[in-house]
């Protein structure tokens, strides 16, 4: 087995840790940095401080050091729901000398999970004092409300219990992220939510040709229309007859009914939709598919970027069309239904005011929450053409897309969101997922979605 790396906490003659000043002192004398020799550590020494616990203990977890307990009877933060002997060894500070042989015995896979489930563990309930905050809270309901109360496993397992919310479900099955774990896929049909803010006109508006073919489609359940024009819905008669029921329900004209858990979608899978949505029901059907394969992702079709300004020393975002993306839009995406109700429910009422002040970003915003929960990019599929809104008809509402102020306000929604996260937790992508056969030098009738390589 290879050499065994281990970072050793200096103690004073008392038996405490020495204060971070001093051992930076000692550290630039001897030539080393302490943070750096931290995170190149295998395994790093946690003796007991001024008290049975140590600071040292939380500076591993962030390092990915797996810390080695030192500290007889040390009741570690969270035990009652936190499985540490995933992510900690426990020596005995009577038998010093049997530390190295205890670590070298660790096989490299073991290694490699216990590193792994640190990082979960300090994502999770430690990285800042308010999640530290919310997980005593969280833990302190579990214990009055135990039928709405979360096991172990979701506790231990990525997201975290503090994004499983046990008043959508306390079934793991219910989410999204379990089912590879259970062995499980989520259903074979979708709901699809238009957004609709331009009245109806006229029957050549986009919104009804984007009906017939989404209803086309055979894995689509229903269809809601979220109403969110200044003037009433029209009456069921002025909507074209389809083969599954469709709903017609009051968006409250706030960009974020979009992603309210409403009540009517009983699918996992949500397509969102734009009323100007341009595609055909062989892309709708492709793009579902994909997603039963990635049901804690989102999955679509307009790519979108962020990226690191050093001038402005600040995030920026942008809709060109590069070799990477970590966005993607919400006007033609699969999601699964859960994302809705921790949308509305774990997300603060100050980002979801912001997106209805400013009738913009709720995709980012999204975007954000799932990549948060995955530490995953979104996927985007292939598509025939470029995604593109159609010009809205004379007498209709202009889109939101062509206000010059759009784009600036997604910019600074990029960073308003980072700062709320505490960090950054898109994930940038360059994966495209086409169907097999796609583009190659084959008869087309061989091809299960040619269509999609029509102009």
């Amino acid at each position: 087995m290879a050499p065994v790396d281990i970072c050793p906490h200096v103690l004073d003659p008392s038996g405490s840790i020495r204060h971070t000043e001093d051992e930076e002192q000692e550290q630039l004398a001897e030539g080393f940095d302490y943070q750096e020799l931290l995170h190149n550590s295998t395994f790093c020494l946690v003796p007991r401080g001024r008290r049975l616990g140590s600071f040292r203990f939380l500076e591993s977890l962030q390092a990915a050091c797996i810390p080695v307990l030192l500290s007889n009877g040390w009741e570690l933060p969270f035990s009652d729901v936190i499985q540490w002997n995933q992510a900690v060894i426990e020596g005995d500070e009577r038998l010093l000398l049997q530390v190295p042989s205890t670590v070298r015995a660790v096989p490299n896979k073991r290694v490699l999970e216990l590193r792994q489930r640190t990082q979960m563990l300090w994502d999770a309930y430690f990285s800042s004092v308010d999640k530290i905050v919310l997980t005593t809270l969280e833990i302190i309901k579990d214990r009055v409300f135990t039928h709405l109360s979360r096991n172990k496993y979701m506790w231990n397992s990525l997201p975290g219990g503090l994004l499983v919310l046990p008043e959508y479900s306390t079934h793991l099955a219910h989410f999204p992220f379990y089912y590879l774990g259970l062995g499980v896929s989520p259903g074979h049909e979708f709901t699809a939510v238009i957004h609709a803010v331009s009245p109806l006109v006229s029957q050549s508006q986009p919104i009804m040709k984007l009906l017939q073919v989404v209803s086309k489609s055979k894995y689509c359940s229903q269809i809601i229309i979220l109403w969110n024009s200044e003037k009433p819905p029209p009456p069921r008669s002025k909507w074209p007859p389809m083969p599954v029921p469709l709903i017609v329900t009051d968006g409250r004209r706030k960009t974020t009914s979009r992603f309210l858990p409403h009540v009517a979608i009983e699918t996992e899978a949500v397509l969102s939709l734009d009323e100007d949505t341009v595609l055909l029901t062989s892309e709708v059907n492709f793009a579902f598919l994909v997603w039963r394969s990635f049901p804690d992702r989102i999955v679509g079709y307009p790519p979108r970027s962020h990226f690191w300004d050093p001038l402005k020393h600040a995030w920026g975002y942008t809709s060109k069309w590069t070799n990477e993306y970590s966005i993607v839009l919400t006007g033609a995406a699969f999601y699964h239904r859960y994302y809705n109700y921790l949308f509305s429910h774990y997300l603060p009422q100050s980002l979801r005011t912001l997106v209805d002040q400013t009738s913009n970003c709720e995709d980012i915003l999204m975007n954000f929450l799932v990549s948060a929960a995955t530490h995953l990019p979104p996927i985007k599929v292939a598509q025939r053409k470029q995604y593109k809104e159609v010009p809205p008809p004379q007498g209709t509402k202009s889109a939101t897309w062509a206000n010059p102020e759009h784009f600036a306000q997604r910019q600074e929604c990029v960073n308003t969101f980072a700062s709320w996260f505490g960090y950054m937790p898109l994930v940038h992508s360059q994966l495209r997922l086409d169907p097999v056969l796609f583009k190659d030098q084959v008869s087309v009738l061989r091809k299960k979605y040619k269509d999609l390589e029509r102009a």
